[in-house]
């Protein structure tokens, strides 16, 4: 990488999210265990849904690919954070942390375009229930999913270039748990403000917009909700309904504390945990959320677990 050749930084020190050793080992347990349910959990979703025919629909399409995303994206992170955990010393390599910023802002911009893609698909599902097929059929849904990647990689191309861009020439000390851009623009050796700038439009871009599109389909979809003659269809929906905007107005609402914040960085400890909420909790949330509770998959999990039976009879 050629830009490192033009600074003296050739890694940097990651405070993490405490200096106290006590807790330090608390917090490997407790996120080595969210970090194993999320990786199972978004397993078993891409699993359950690509051998049972019953799931073979839009939704779980992007559920499967929501999943894959998810288990990367925690996975850029995590590891490295537990690592630190029980290291004494807690250093990232200056090419380490940019390929930790790429893959870090690729599946996170991938997931914001994916989140409205999933809400469009219960829009139509909810509000054109008769029309659904025809509208959400494979090719739209893989244009769907494809356009998702491809944002999300090219808002990090556009992020990591930018602060590459920048000099770095100490110090190099992060107070955070992993590399994330407005932080590092705060160790760059000349003014960012440009680079901010950028930041900043991309955020708007990526989350921002997605999120207002979301807030939109969600609302016509409750106002279609509100039109159900059952009281218990309108509760079983409600509910399902809210729970998904729960755990999106944490991922979007996290992501805004951090990438929407004007002037200089200064990270707090309520930052980290806003960044652990889009980072960790909302990758372990989603296969609970989303699939779960739901009764579908239930239903896939019996039925794989009677053939599983009546194989071991045979």
């Amino acid at each position: 990488m050629m830009i490192s050749n033009l600074t003296t930084v050739d890694e940097f020190i990651l405070l993490g999210l405490t200096d106290k050793k006590d807790l330090q080992i608390l917090l490997f347990i407790v996120f080595l265990i969210c970090y194993i349910v999320s990786l199972l959990g978004n397993i078993v979703i891409i699993w359950i849904s690509s051998v049972n025919p019953r799931l073979n629909t839009p939704m779980y399409f992007f559920l499967r690919n929501l999943s894959l995303l998810d288990i990367w994206y925690t996975s850029s992170v995590v590891p490295k954070m537990l690592i630190n955990f029980v290291s004494v010393r807690k250093t990232i390599s200056f090419d380490a942390c940019f390929i930790q910023l790429f893959i870090h802002l690729s599946l996170g911009g991938a997931e914001c375009y994916l989140l409205l893609s999933m809400a469009y698909d219960r829009y139509v599902a909810i509000c054109s229930p008769l029309r659904y097929t025809n509208i959400m059929n494979p090719v739209l849904c893989i244009k769907m999913a494809a356009a998702s990647w491809v944002g999300g990689i090219s808002n990090s191309i556009i992020q990591t270039f930018n602060t590459l861009q920048l000099p770095f020439c100490g110090p190099n000390v992060i107070n955070h748990f992993f590399c994330e851009a407005p932080i590092l623009l705060e160790l760059a050796c000349r003014d960012t403000t440009f680079n901010k700038t950028i930041i900043f439009l991309c955020a708007i871009v990526v989350a921002v917009v997605p999120f207002f599109f979301i807030l939109i389909t969600y609302v016509n979809i409750l106002s279609s909700i509100m039109k159900i003659r059952t009281t218990t269809g309108r509760r079983k929906a409600f509910s399902t309904c809210a729970l998904h905007v729960i755990v999106v107005t944490l991922f979007y609402g996290t992501i805004f504390i951090i990438y929407l914040r004007p002037g200089t960085v200064h990270v707090t400890n309520q930052d980290k945990m806003a960044t652990l909420f889009y980072s960790v909790i909302t990758p372990m949330l989603n296969p609970l959320i989303y699939t779960l509770r739901n009764k579908d998959v239930k239903v896939a999990l019996k039925e794989i677990k009677r053939k599983k039976i009546l194989q071991e009879k045979k």
